[in-house]
């Protein structure tokens, strides 16, 4: 189907056009928005709880039989646990990206099951849960309350009963965390009065199965003629504290009783006392909101928003809830920053447009082409399952002068028709279609060609690849179809040839603006000439460029710095505080509060919340760890680089460097959800020899101190410490045998009395709580508890149990980690301002292989595991681009010597696009990557036009010299203009500046560069390297044949 059919039916090339935009608008209002698409590998979380049991407990019994069973389930990249002291295991399996994460969980799921078996019975009875992680956070949202009534304990549980519920229940929530304590009914054991009444904990725990239950107690007048049922309603669980109290333990025949309330005192309490947050200096719980895979972020933020409004209607007085992140923030400021960048690059490109066209008819329909092909685009993201994201939105940008390209080469087509003596806008249009349909054809197949092979890629690169450039390759396409239909159509309709021989057409701006640009243009034109002509006579300057661009572009590559994305001000910054091995909640909370006073001030912070008990580089509870997760004010209230989050974070480090009582890291968040909680690199030290955690430690010390000689790294840190106070605890079996008691039952009278309990249940408001029995705190405060502790021997005896133990005080760590069944210590390292991602994984390799003697190794994680494994794939897909523009090349050339001569000029574009990146200070990372090989697919397009004409006018007679000058005189305008736009359209990106500039930049820099120097290669060596390989081919044909 030709041009022409639509030229005569301009009516259904409209229809066509006008369907595609309303499909895209259509598509625009139901596809979801997000910062980014799910990227992070898809992550399954098992936890456990041993209550009472140490990390070393922990790790033996619960962590080493489950990953044991995990190990090689299907699809699985690798695994990470944590044990630590307060009794909790958690394993962090990670999947291949791709694979869909509810099954992921139903496969963990499984071999969980078949290891409950061997997991302690206190394991199993307090649950063993497998569940998906979600990656990407919504929100953190912080309830605090300025009146001393409302503790944390309540206000968290104000969330869980109130507020939770109703958010999980939005549709697009993937799950909700809260960083606190849920009620529980505390049974504190008195054990003077214990051993006073002969009672133990175990006996507590009986009572409590035997007394605290629902029981299904049937129905009377079943199966009967009796007129009615009556059901029996046994009163179920006990509720309140002094129910609880009245539960009977002993009854003597004297008809004495002894209750619980004569043992123990009771109170609605904590499950665990293990955080402690500040809000705004007040009592407060922090939470988070998870999006569930697929779903469209802004929508729930939206619905989130609306459902806080009514929830702060019917807070208690003196409760607040605040938001102290929302994922909207930075997405609404990211995507404002793009849509004016878009809108500045289409206004800057209309006007090049105009300026060379000098002509407001001839310039809409390139503009209409703009709008056309970036809003049918839409539609396609949809059918592809993609979302509104950075990275659609910047391949939108990147395409804006390509998608102009062919529907300036259609009007430019025209408007040489017009110059050449036809008045005729219909006969004009049809005679100019027929010379360039086909190269509107062969040059759209060859752009898009470029972005087939990321289509095959997976991980974290493939999904950037994937977004990026199909996204790209289908503006392209649909810019082809439009080229080929509307284009035309309207050229035909609303084109006319200007006579500026006539008098009347000589008068002011515009004549005068076209004799000057024409003028201009032509003394170029000349110029351009007169230097192709000597290049030509003088080919060896041709092979020169092109020897010196791929030994420039080859330095360049190696030496330009690398990472995987670039680092934004995300507008939130952590702060990770580790106190002194050993020090309690409330230890840590005085620390936390020195660090608050020193940072609160900071004129740049809106918001902060203050989490002590929780070790946020380590990922787990710990007394000895605080938190706090800082919201910075608004970007345009803090502009300048003194005001950005690298300079908060430098304060911070500087105001809390003298705090003696504990280490201090401040660090901003990573920029894809689900890649950890820093965005510095992140490894683990591994011992493969079965060895001591001691000497991993002393290993892991000196590969630390060795890293931070690197002149690349900041900082090499560890908030791993084998020096937490503690006792070994030994049962002398012999005496305990000889006295008639069990050495089990020791150790399970001091788990309950110390350590405590999960007892029981309790409902209170809608929901199950534990009941959990333990030692009132005074009677658990150092070694001198056990003296208090007594244990019954087979006799009924009560014997203090210190005659059966002994203590031993040693040190060890209050966590412990294992990265693919082997012991690790997990390191986070910071560069130094100026150095990439790239260059410190480079001093990470040297210094490993330097410094870690054998059987010890590391392994990268997250973000950083990724990044190091992308460097020879992205090699690949740069030769697997070349291999398949070469290919369609030779396909339509039917020639293996021809496309050489169209890809000659690629590797000066691909230099160009170094050298810019050296002088802007641009990291090579996917954003460029994804830029550079947009510009092979666009220097090869542009190159087709000069070659195809060049061939088509031999095929007319011309020699072959005459028709490569013939064609790069004619072809000039068009490729300049083309170009220019490309260039021009790419300016904003290149200057951006505020939220998102980093990833802007690596975009604009890389392209603008490569376009550039490339076109100028292009219009002086293409021609030459057409007039060789031509030559060559046909002699070679005429040998053939002889």
């Amino acid at each position: 189907m030709s041009a022409k059919f639509f030229i005569d039916r301009p009516v259904l090339a409209t229809c066509i056009s006008f369907l595609m935009v309303l499909l895209g608008f259509v598509s625009i209002t139901v596809l979801p928005i997000e910062q980014y698409p799910d990227i992070a590998p898809p992550t399954v979380s098992v936890t456990a709880n041993y209550t009472g049991a140490n990390a070393d407990t922990v790790q033996k019994t619960v962590i080493i039989p489950l990953e044991e069973a995990i190990n090689g389930v299907e699809d699985m990249l690798y695994m990470t646990s944590t044990a630590t002291n307060s009794g909790s295991a958690t394993i962090q399996v990670y999947f291949k990206q791709g694979v869909d994460a509810d099954m992921a969980a139903v496969n963990v799921q499984n071999r969980v099951a078949k290891a409950q078996s061997s997991l302690p019975a206190d394991v199993i009875s307090n649950g063993v849960t497998t569940e998906k992680q979600q990656a990407g956070q919504l929100k953190i949202i912080c309830i605090y309350s300025t009146e001393k009534a409302y503790d944390e304990t309540f206000l968290s549980n104000y969330l869980n009963i109130n507020v939770v519920p109703e958010i999980k229940r939005i549709s697009g929530v993937g799950g909700v965390t809260v960083l606190g304590n849920n009620y529980a009914m505390r049974i504190w054991l008195d054990s003077q009065k214990m051993v006073e009444y002969k009672v133990v904990p175990s006996d507590i725990s009986k009572v409590l199965s035997e007394q605290n239950i629902e029981a299904a107690t049937g129905t009377l007048g079943s199966d009967s003629d009796n007129t009615f049922l009556y059901a029996l309603k046994y009163r179920g669980r006990y509720e309140t504290p002094e129910q609880f109290g009245n539960l009977v333990i002993k009854s003597l025949p004297n008809g004495n009783v002894l209750r619980l309330k004569d043992v123990a005192s009771i109170e609605l309490g904590a499950e665990s006392y293990s955080y402690s947050n500040k809000v705004k200096g007040f009592s407060g719980s922090t939470f988070m909101v998870m999006q569930a895979a697929g779903s469209n972020a802004n929508d729930i933020i939206l619905k989130l928003n609306d459902l806080e409004d009514r929830i702060r209607k019917d807070l208690p007085r003196g409760v607040y809830l605040v938001d102290l992140f929302s994922a909207k923030d930075f997405l609404d400021a990211s995507i404002d920053e793009v849509i004016e960048t878009l809108v500045e690059a289409i206004f800057l490109v209309i006007i090049v447009v105009y300026i060379f066209l000098q002509s407001i008819r001839s310039t809409v329909i390139p503009m209409i082409s703009i709008i056309v092909s970036l809003i049918a685009t839409f539609a396609f993201i949809y059918v592809a399952g993609f979302s509104i994201n950075l990275l659609t939105l910047f391949a939108l940008i990147l395409v804006i002068g390509t998608v102009v390209d062919d529907a300036i080469v259609v009007v430019e087509a025209v408007q040489a028709k017009f110059e050449g003596g036809c008045s005729d806008p219909y006969d004009a249009t049809v005679d100019a279609m027929k010379g360039i349909s086909s190269a509107i054809v062969t040059t759209s197949l060859v752009f898009m060609s470029v972005f087939v092979p990321v289509c095959f890629m997976g991980g974290t690169s493939g999904t950037f690849y994937t977004q990026f450039g199909v996204t790209m390759a289908v503006a392209v396409g649909i810019s082809a179809v439009n080229a080929l239909t509307l284009s035309p159509a309207l050229c035909a309709l609303f084109m006319k040839a200007t006579d500026y021989d006539n008098p009347e057409n000589q008068k002011g701006f515009s004549y005068r603006f076209h004799v000057a640009f024409d003028t201009a243009f032509e003394k170029l034109t000349e110029k351009y000439l007169v230097l192709l002509k000597v290049i030509i006579g003088k080919k060896i300057i041709a092979g020169i460029i092109l020897v010196v661009s791929l030994g420039m572009m080859s330095l360049l590559m190696f030496n330009t710095k690398t990472g995987l994305i670039p680092d934004e001000d995300t507008g939130t910054v952590f702060v990770a505080v580790v106190t002194s091995p050993g020090y309690t909640l409330n230890q840590t909370k005085k620390s936390m509060d020195e660090v608050q006073q020193r940072i609160q001030d900071l004129p740049q912070i809106d918001l902060l919340t203050n989490i002590s008990g929780y070790n946020l580089i380590g990922g787990a509870q710990s007394s000895s760890g605080g938190t706090f997760i800082i919201k910075l004010k608004n970007w345009e209230e803090r502009p300048g680089a003194e005001n950005s989050k690298d300079a908060v974070i430098y304060e911070i480090m500087k105001r809390t460097s003298d705090i003696t009582s504990a280490m201090v890291f401040a660090f901003s968040p990573p920029m894809i959800p689900g890649y950890g909680t820093s965005n510095g690199l992140t490894l683990s030290i591994q011992d493969r020899t079965g060895g001591n955690i001691a000497n991993l430690f002393k290993v892991t010390s000196q590969f630390n101190a060795a890293m931070e000689k690197e002149p690349a790294v900041m900082s090499a840190i560890t908030t791993f410490d084998p020096r937490f106070p503690q006792f070994k605890l030994e049962v002398d079996a012999p005496k305990c045998i000889r006295m008639g008691v069990s050495p089990s039952d020791v150790l399970n009278t001091i788990a309950l009395y110390i350590g405590g309990g999960y007892s029981s249940d309790v409902n209170l408001y809608s929901k199950k709580y534990k009941v959990m029995i333990q030692a009132r705190t005074d009677n658990r405060l150092d070694e001198g508890a056990f003296s208090s502790i007594f244990v019954r021997n087979n006799k009924g005896e009560m014997l203090p149990i210190v005659q059966f133990m002994s203590l031993e005080r040693v040190y060890g760590p209050e966590l412990l980690n294992r990265f693919n069944l082997f012991s690790s210590i997990s390191v986070n390292v910071s560069l130094n301002e100026g150095y990439s991602t790239g260059e410190g994984i480079k001093a990470v390799e040297k210094v490993a292989k330097e410094v870690l003697p054998q059987g010890y190794s590391f392994e990268y994680s997250g973000m950083t595991r990724d990044e190091a494994s992308s460097g020879s794939t992205t090699i690949i897909i740069y030769s697997m681009c070349l291999i398949f523009i070469f290919l369609i090349l030779s396909s339509l050339y039917e020639s293996l010597l021809i496309p050489f001569a169209v890809m000659l000029s690629i590797p000066s574009a691909l230099l160009g696009s170094f050298i810019f990146a050296q002088i802007m200070g641009v990291e090579n990372n996917i954003y460029m990557q994804t830029g550079l090989i947009m510009l092979i697919g666009l220097i090869a397009k542009t190159a087709i036009l000069l070659t195809e004409f060049a061939s088509e006018e031999h095929k007319k007679g011309k020699s072959i010299v005459e028709s490569a000058i013939y064609a790069a005189k004619v072809r000039l305008r068009p490729i300049l203009m083309t170009s220019i736009c490309m260039v021009v359209g790419l300016l904003p990106l290149v200057a951006a500046h505020g939220v998102g500039a980093n990833g802007n930049r690596s975009l604009g820099v890389s392209v603008v560069g490569g376009m550039v120097l490339g076109i100028v290669a292009l219009i002086l060596i293409t021609p030459v390297f057409f007039i060789i390989v031509q030559t060559v081919q046909e002699k070679f044909s005429k040998r053939k044949h002889a």
